[in-house]
């Protein structure tokens, strides 16, 4: 049993667990309407989905969605849930219709392009045979670093690095900046309404069952 289980068969559980989970949890976060539950649901998702890349060894997509996906992404959000309602308004059902297409051709798109991939672990794949392989050579001369993925993100991949960092912080402040801030924010305007409707409602005569003659 210790033997199945080192072999590929443990290799297999322990992707069809981790795709389990995030599926789980991408079911969650469609249908919940708490915005800080969405948030947090979220960097879950990252998180399994930087465990999955590791488990397929993917460790330089992983170190970037940990650090992207669970950690800058989660506290934008977070920052613009306050800007905004805490909870999202429910849609009817014909406006779904059009995002679920859209998911489902996208992932129809995508099931057939791994048509393409090579085997997990293939030594004769592009990535392994071409420049994947000369970082393995001559990675360690020119940085003295053991682990390959770290000179691979923080020195051949550096500029990539630091330009997806300034996407993602670009996006948040564009997301603040749409919200607004004080009294432009939506959250502002909904509380100002409120306060408008009990005063309105405050303010309502009493209606007298009596004849007034």
């Amino acid at each position: 049993m210790h033997a199945m289980f080192n072999g590929d068969f443990g290799v297999i559980l322990v992707n069809i667990f981790l795709l389990g989970i995030l599926f789980a949890v991408a079911i969650a976060i469609a249908r919940m309407r708490s915005l800080f539950a969405i948030v947090m649901l979220s960097g879950m998702y990252s998180l399994v989905s930087a465990a999955w890349y590791v488990a397929i060894d993917a460790v330089d997509v992983a170190f970037t969605e940990a650090a992207v996906g669970a950690g800058m992404s989660t506290v934008v959000l977070l920052g613009a849930m306050l800007l905004t309602s805490r909870t999202a308004k429910p849609e009817k059902f014909f406006f779904r219709l059009g995002p679920l297409l859209v998911c489902l051709a996208t992932g129809a798109a995508l099931i057939y392009a791994t048509v393409d991939l090579p085997a997990l672990g293939d030594a004769t794949s592009a990535a392994n045979a071409g420049v994947g392989y000369t970082y393995l050579q001559v990675g360690w001369f020119d940085t003295g670093i053991p682990n390959i993925v770290t000179p691979v993100l923080a020195s051949y991949r550096g500029f990539d690095t630091l330009g997806e960092t300034t996407v993602v912080f670009v996006a948040g402040l564009a997301v603040a900046l749409l919200l607004g801030f004080g009294e432009r924010s939506l959250a502002e305007r909904i509380r100002n309404e409120g306060r408008t409707s009990n005063r309105g409602s405050k303010k309502a005569p009493a209606v007298s069952d009596e004849d007034p003659a």
